[in-house]
């Protein structure tokens, strides 16, 4: 008997398969049973889609009750998030066809059985969503007038991608999806190397990546090639599509995380303000897809339950409300319920504008500037002062279900390599509401560098809450000459309590990026009078 990786792979393959099926049996009363049983509920069976010569995607397939030729039913397309089998929707899956839906799952191309390799949302991914619509149609009693997609994570992205592509979808719910892949792995011209190494040993351990997707982590990691790295992110960037999106006329929700490390918010806010479709946006706290993993172990789910709702209202003309719900819903980071808004911009009602020297946002430490010279001492690169934005999903977890954000003391972060302006105790309690913006004017002692803005809450005794951060990195800058340097914060909302101070520290080390400080490099932070650097603070 041969030993070779074909009748391994075989075996392993063969093994997950059974997994599959006992979970299946154990997650969807019916499968299994007699015939008589399974016939009170939807119907229920594992199905091979073939979807290009040599590749065909593992799917499950929910078909309600009664549904028939005469009595077609809505469809709605779910890929799964990246490295996960389609058995992830199982528990939605059920109780969308016990609502009247056919619910098709699959597992995305390259990933565990499904054949091909992994593409990153390349076309042929896109393409996939087409084709699983087309098995639907051709095996199912699915309404063709009736098409919506709902995903995670990468199913999200996929979802909105396919429906800038495919015109029959009428219904799009992303959960914790992209809208600008640059912006997902470069914002701030930063890579975002805890995010990208997490789906980089995911994909490794549960597919095939291609050797495009090789080619990109290589990219990634050196900085080389970034125009090529640009252009292929542009391609799986549903925002390239946007005006397929709007002219094809889906209905789309958008839901995400404030505290998603993977797929930031601002992108999101941008991506939702362009749309022209009917629209829904929601933010609530939590990191990447935690929001709706309890929907997915079929926990009761804010985010799972407006998403059937969305589909019961734009497939079944269902009159639940949503559609008169402020299209705008927003949850606190830290407490407080819900907050609708009529568009994204309505967030900010006017903004906390503070020049860095000025009365009320003054330099504190030693790194105070010289009499008239405006700049702070040069800092340190290379070592961390200590501020961060912590660690992937352990982070924003701690922060979503114990409301503790991360956290410094700024009286003792060391100013050799942070420079720290903190303002007067704030008279009012002072809501955060979108997106703050940083403009700082950097003498780099190297052409290139990075550092990294993070907006603190300090309480009385000097324990700072992080508000939110940005890193920013610079290439081709002249070495002791002066650039102005322009930088918008993530998105969020946070209530800084009366009494308390803000607090704006740059340091040049954090764990979430690369960073592209020489040794031995410095940067300063000055505020020149013909251009003056400041911090413009969102409020409610």
């Amino acid at each position: 008997m041969s030993s070779g990786k074909v009748p391994r792979a075989r075996t392993v393959r063969s093994r997950l398969a059974v997994v599959l099926a006992v979970l299946a049996a154990l997650l969807v009363p019916g499968v299994g049973a007699a015939p008589q049983a399974a016939a009170a509920g939807p119907a229920f069976r594992f199905v091979d889609v073939p979807v290009a010569p040599g590749v065909v995607l593992k799917a499950n397939v929910f078909v309600p009750a009664g549904a028939d030729a005469a009595h077609r039913a809505p469809v709605v397309v779910l890929p799964a998030s990246w490295s996960m089998p389609q058995i992830e929707y199982v528990v939605q899956a059920k109780q969308l066809a016990e609502n009247g839906y056919i619910a098709l799952s699959y597992t995305a191309r390259g990933f565990w059985l499904s054949g091909g390799e992994i593409g990153v949302a390349g076309p042929d991914d896109v393409a996939d969503v087409s084709r699983m619509i087309d098995w639907a149609l051709a095996n199912t009693p699915a309404d063709p007038a009736r098409i919506g997609t709902v995903g995670v994570s990468y199913g999200a992205g996929l979802g909105l991608l396919a429906a800038g592509h495919d015109p029959r979808i009428k219904t799009v719910a992303a959960l914790s999806g992209w809208a600008d892949l640059v912006d997902s792995i470069y914002a701030g011209q930063t890579q975002h190397i805890q995010s990208a190494a997490g789906l980089a040993v995911a994909g490794y351990v549960t597919g095939r990546p291609s050797d495009e997707f090789g080619q990109f982590l290589v990219d990634f990691l050196t900085t080389a090639n970034v125009p090529e790295l640009i252009a292929w992110a542009n391609v799986r960037s549903p925002a390239t599509y946007l005006d397929r999106i709007n002219a094809n006329g889906p209905a789309v929700m958008l839901a995400n995380a404030w505290g998603d490390s993977i797929f930031p918010p601002n992108q999101l806010a941008e991506f939702y303000e362009k749309l022209t479709v009917p629209k829904r946006l929601e933010f609530r706290p939590g990191d990447h897809a935690t929001p709706e993993i309890p929907g997915l172990a079929g926990l009761p789910n804010d985010t799972w339950a407006n998403t059937r709702a969305w589909l019961d209202h734009h497939l079944k003309g269902v009159d639940n409300g949503i559609d008169r719900q402020p299209p705008v819903q927003i949850k606190p980071r830290i407490e407080g319920g819900y907050e609708g808004y009529a568009d994204w911009a309505d967030l900010t009602g006017s903004r906390l504008n503070l020049r860095l020297g000025d009365n009320g946002w003054s330099r504190t430490g030693p790194l105070a500037p010289s009499a008239g010279t405006g700049w702070t001492t040069p800092i340190g690169t290379n070592i961390d002062s200590g501020a961060n934005g912590g660690v992937i999903f352990l982070t924003n977890l701690v922060e979503e279900y114990l409301r503790i954000p991360p956290m410094v003391s700024v009286p003792l972060l060391p100013r050799a390599v942070a420079a720290v302006w903190q303002s007067d105790r704030l008279a009012s309690e002072s809501l955060v509401r979108g997106t703050t913006s940083l403009h700082v004017t950097v003498n780099p002692s190297a052409s290139a560098g990075t550092f990294v803005a993070y907006l603190y809450d300090v309480d009385s005794l000097g324990v700072g809450k992080l508000v939110t951060h940005m890193p920013y990195t610079f290439f081709g800058k002249q070495a002791g000459r002066p650039f102005a340097a322009d930088l918008d914060l993530l998105a969020t909302v946070y209530d800084v309590p009366a009494g308390h101070r803000l607090a704006l520290v740059i340091d040049t080390v954090d764990p979430l990026y690369i960073e592209q400080n020489p040794a031995f490099s410095t940067l300063a932070f000055g505020s020149p009078s013909a251009d003056p650097s400041w911090i413009s603070v969102p409020l409610r």
